[in-house]
């Protein structure tokens, strides 16, 4: 069985990530899994660069965004058929298909005479242009009158509700099965122009290997942290992104007691943070961007808990990090995180955007040492029992193995 994963990337993002673990997980199964993506950062014959006609795409990018259409002047995506990865392909996955490298309008012609996985990492893919919709819900009904037109991808001009037929009429003409990380994004799936397809919940695997509790003490000596310190740790790719709440964690610290700000140490991974500090009042430690496997294994190994005020999300990659290193979780109760935080099980989940809630749940749990080492065999056994790589490939290799039969 040959697999071609088309994505934005094969390591920088979290559905690049995602993507790249799901072909390590099937390439150790025996099965001939390439990438075809818009960045490449790694180094591999398996890996290849989605090739662009720039100067003419250049040219139509002019026209596309000025009427709101973010990747429609991206014409050399109907181009993939004659790369030897695509050639050589029985089954396609597309991933994130939303940062500027693939135009949407060529899944038809891409799906004709091979089937096709689409691994949705966020709502992209039947709203007129947000990966996340927030309290928006007119991607039920086709879009249009735009509330977020700045959110992510931001739009030029409010054209969603053609933008949401285009993707209606194409799908209409492709071969598809639609595969969910989140019991979230599961129902979202199945209440979308999507539900035309088959929608499979299939979890994002993770080394449980790679990641696992190491000695805390011996973590911190590592990364210079006093002893007798309590611990919170925080992640982003960016702490500028608001969809992450960078602002909602600083409420947050703020309403935390003196005496226990006092004994804590702020752990933060991620670009942009190094003026956190002097904003939460705490002594703080930044790592900087961490691709690092070992590292972020150490980073969470170290943290007494791992916070997360996420404003929207699917089936964030930190926190089931966090869950395969053994260390419990606070965050909000939103999209896909339940799957993860499971109240009085690995962490507490508090009311969106409800500050005082965060705060609560993190003194809550730092007070309680014994809560947080039972959550903490609980998290591992969890991320073990449900969430390994080996597990997630076994299921996709079913998926691919029952659209091939269908052929």
């Amino acid at each position: 069985m040959n697999v071609l994963h088309i994505n934005q990337s094969d390591i920088s993002g979290g559905a690049a990530i995602a993507g790249y673990r799901l072909h390590q997980g099937l390439l150790a199964k025996g099965i001939d899994s390439r990438l075809l993506v818009g960045t490449v950062k790694t180094k591999s014959d398996r890996v290849a660069h989605v090739s662009r006609r720039y100067r003419l795409e250049n040219q139509l990018f002019r026209l596309t965004w000025g009427f709101g259409f973010n990747d429609l002047n991206l014409i050399s995506s109907f181009d993939i058929p004659k790369h030897n990865f695509y050639k050589n392909a029985n089954v396609i996955n597309f991933h994130n298909l939303h940062t500027n490298y693939f135009n949407y309008l060529a899944i038809p012609s891409l799906t004709k005479e091979k089937p096709a996985v689409l691994t949705l990492h966020d709502m992209w893919s039947f709203t007129g242009h947000c990966a996340y919709s927030y309290d928006c819900d007119r991607w039920k009904i086709g879009c249009g009158k735009c509330p977020y037109p700045a959110t992510y991808p931001a739009i030029k001009k409010d054209n969603t509700h053609l933008e949401w037929r285009l993707k209606n009429w194409v799908y209409s003409r492709s071969n598809i099965t639609i595969v969910t990380p989140s019991n979230w994004l599961t129902k979202q799936a199945e209440q979308s122009m999507l539900n035309r397809f088959p929608v499979h919940h299939i979890p994002y695997g993770i080394d449980t290997e790679a990641y696992q509790p190491l000695d805390t003490e011996q973590c911190r000596s590592l990364l210079g942290i006093p002893k007798n310190k309590k611990v919170l740790m925080f992640g982003a790719v960016s702490f500028n992104d608001s969809r992450k709440g960078s602002d909602l964690l600083l409420k947050a610290l703020s309403l935390l007691p003196k005496s226990l700000k006092a004994e804590t140490v702020l752990l933060t991974m991620g670009s942009s943070g190094e003026g956190i500090s002097e904003a939460v009042e705490m002594q703080t430690l930044n790592l900087g961007y961490v691709s690092s496997d070992r590292l972020k294994s150490i980073a969470f190994s170290a943290a007494d808990l791992f916070i997360f005020p996420t404003r929207a999300d699917n089936l964030p990659l930190v926190l089931q990090e966090s869950m395969a290193c053994g260390t419990p979780m606070v965050s909000f109760k939103i999209g896909g995180v339940p799957d993860l935080v499971r109240p009085g099980i690995t962490g507490y989940l508090a009311v969106p955007e409800d500050t005082e809630d965060f705060s609560n749940g993190i003194v809550q749990l730092l007070e309680d040492g014994k809560v947080r080492e039972e959550m903490s065999q609980n998290c591992r056994e969890i991320a073990v029992e449900e969430y390994p790589l080996e597990l997630q490939a076994r299921r996709y290799i079913k998926l691919y193995s029952q659209v091939l039969k269908k052929l």
